[in-house]
């Protein structure tokens, strides 16, 4: 016989997500999540600084990048960013129609970020640019990469979220899942502007 899961009880002059004590600690364990991730990238960043030079018989960079299809995919994912803050502030308003509205929204522009940088990946190896051609392009796939299979899997957590709160509505639990998923789609806005700035920009300038 299947139990009913009790749900914590509310503490109701903190936000929900912050309102039970264990769901809380939870929190704080993530944010020591992004101090590992945090450090993957940073060991990515110095790699590429490395072996940004390093072309071999490939391409430059400033060969390689168009600014134009990396702008769009900025303005997809900064936006992104935005409308999951909205939806963070639909939660502390516990308006769950407005907060699965704009998580959906979230996740079209995530998807259009992924599907706009796969396209740019797909140009770079039809025109013979690809990651064993040299260590620059080594270095470039996989810091740009590995950013955008964090993406990817912020979709798919994004995707599981949604469906809780549509089944279980705001409690203690699922406004806790959506604040952690708001911090991690933040880092990986925060992210992206390094990328942009140090690899594409940089890469067209210098």
């Amino acid at each position: 016989m299947n139990l009913p899961v009790e749900e914590p009880k509310l503490n109701p002059h903190v936000p929900t997500e912050f309102s039970d004590e264990k769901e809380s600690v939870k929190i704080t364990g993530f944010w020591m999540f992004l101090v590992t991730d945090v450090l993957i990238f940073a060991s990515l960043f110095s790699s590429y600084a490395v072996f940004k030079n390093q072309v071999a018989q490939g391409p430059t960079a400033n060969q390689l990048f168009t600014l134009g299809p990396v702008i769009l995919e900025t303005v997809l994912l900064l936006t992104s960013s935005f409308t999951i803050g909205l939806a963070i502030y639909a939660m502390r308003k516990q308006n769950k129609a407005a907060l699965m509205t704009w998580l959906i929204l979230t996740l079209l522009l995530g998807a259009g970020f992924v599907t706009a940088e796969v396209h740019d990946f797909v140009t770079f190896v039809s025109a013979g640019a690809t990651w064993h051609k040299s260590a620059f392009l080594s270095g470039f796939y996989i810091l740009v990469g590995t950013h955008g299979a964090h993406v990817t899997f912020g979709i798919i957590w994004a995707l599981t979220i949604l469906i809780q709160v549509a089944r279980r509505g705001l409690t203690a639990v699922t406004t806790r899942k959506l604040f952690t998923f708001s911090l991690y789609w933040h880092f990986l806005d925060i992210v992206w502007i390094f990328i942009f700035t140090f690899v594409y920009l940089n890469g067209k300038i210098v």
